[in-house]
């Protein structure tokens, strides 16, 4: 129901229809050119939060980085997929989030007909399928006043960019509510979860990786404002970084569910045509035979190997792999990368006073995500101050 039937390109079964509707998202939504054409807009929005950080750390506020980082998050995916920017105490975006935690609850909420079918009648009973109904009904009609804005002829400029409806046509008439759903619902709280979980694995080792890795930025940034994307690519030790933290803590621990197309045997197991298989890309980035030390957080491993994330190397497959590979891996690294970077540039950050290293926690929220459970508040210090 949440994805309207298994249309969207997450869930729909591969057919001809489907290598169209990936073919067009890539294409259009985020392909490098595109990624590119948002730059601009995740620097923007990078900068506000710096600002917003810089303000607190002059006052001695703790920044709750969990929620400034989804606040980073879910703003940057509604420029970027929606055109629009909402201000923090703006309705909409409240709304927004809302919906968004609705859709994580309704998703990994047991349901008895995802198991036994028979007895699928007692959903009604216990409240989970109005529940359900409830939800999709709210997201459709969120989703439609997007799409009907997008429509109006006197929207504003801000949402005319490459990626409006007139440049789409047929395709897009076709396939607009899925995409939207899908760029709404997988892109806003994995950005913020994976920087949180990097700053949380920074903060248990502030000696031997935090302060290397603010070394290394910003003695190749130098004396600038603002942390830019062509920065990035000077910065090894930081792309480790976020490479170790997509191994330790992927986006997501399970893989969305396939289903084979043929018998195959996998380690003497006979699998089955038309098996519902998930792969487990937790345990595969904790596997003893390809990690050593595999629960310790150590970028420098990432230093030394050339394992690539985008699928190619099956030891490590955050956005999965093949053709069912998350389209959106460029874009979200480039938010990683230049959102966490731009952290570590601008302040020197400790623990609350009281709290130890091995305080931090690593608990996780149940979802179809890994956020932390615990908020990460911590204190900032302006870099020049």
């Amino acid at each position: 129901m949440l994805s309207y039937n298994g249309l969207d390109i997450a869930f729909y079964p591969y057919s001809e229809q489907w290598r169209e509707l990936r073919k067009f998202s890539v294409l259009h939504l985020f392909s490098n050119r595109r990624v590119q054409s948002c730059r601009g807009i995740r620097e923007d929005e990078v900068s506000r939060m710096i600002r917003k950080t810089s303000k607190e750390a002059s006052s001695s506020q703790v920044t709750n980085l969990s929620k400034t980082l989804l606040s980073l998050s879910c703003t940057l995916i509604c420029r970027i997929a929606f055109g629009k920017r909402y201000d923090e105490e703006d309705q909409q975006r409240r709304r927004f989030h809302d919906l968004l935690q609705e859709m994580e609850a309704a998703f990994v909420g047991f349901f008895f007909s995802d198991y036994i079918p028979s007895i699928g009648w007692l959903d009604s009973l216990n409240g989970m399928r109005s529940r359900l109904e409830r939800t999709c009904s709210k997201l459709d009609s969120f989703l439609q006043e997007l799409i009907d804005e997008h429509l109006n002829p006197n929207r504003p400029e801000s949402m005319n960019g490459e990626g409006s409806r007139n440049s789409f046509n047929e395709t897009w008439e076709r396939f607009e509510r899925f995409l939207i759903f899908d760029v709404f619902s997988a892109g806003s709280d994995t950005i913020a979860a994976t920087i949180i979980w990097a700053m949380a694995a920074l903060m248990k080792s502030p000696e031997a990786i935090l302060k290397k890795a603010q070394a290394e930025i910003r003695g190749a940034v130098g004396n600038k404002d603002i942390v830019n994307e062509d920065d990035i690519q000077k910065l090894p030790y930081l792309k480790a970084i976020v490479k170790e933290t997509f191994r330790l803590y992927p986006p997501a621990l399970l893989s969305v569910p396939r289903q084979t197309l043929a018998n195959c045997i996998i380690n003497g197991h006979e699998i089955q045509f038309n098996s519902i298989v998930y792969t487990n890309v937790w345990a595969i980035g904790r596997e003893l035979e390809y990690w050593e030390n595999p629960n310790e957080f150590l970028p420098e491993r990432c230093l030394n190997i050339s394992v690539d994330m985008k699928g190619k190397d099956f030891q490590l497959i955050p956005f999965g792999a093949g053709r069912r590979g998350c389209p959106r891996y460029s874009l979200g690294l480039a938010m990683v990368e230049v959102g966490l970077a731009s952290l570590l540039y601008s302040f020197d950050w400790e623990l609350p006073f009281g709290i130890k290293k091995d305080d931090v926690d690593t608990q996780v929220l149940p979802g179809l995500t890994m956020p932390k459970k615990n908020d990460l508040p911590l204190p900032a210090k302006n870099l020049y101050a």
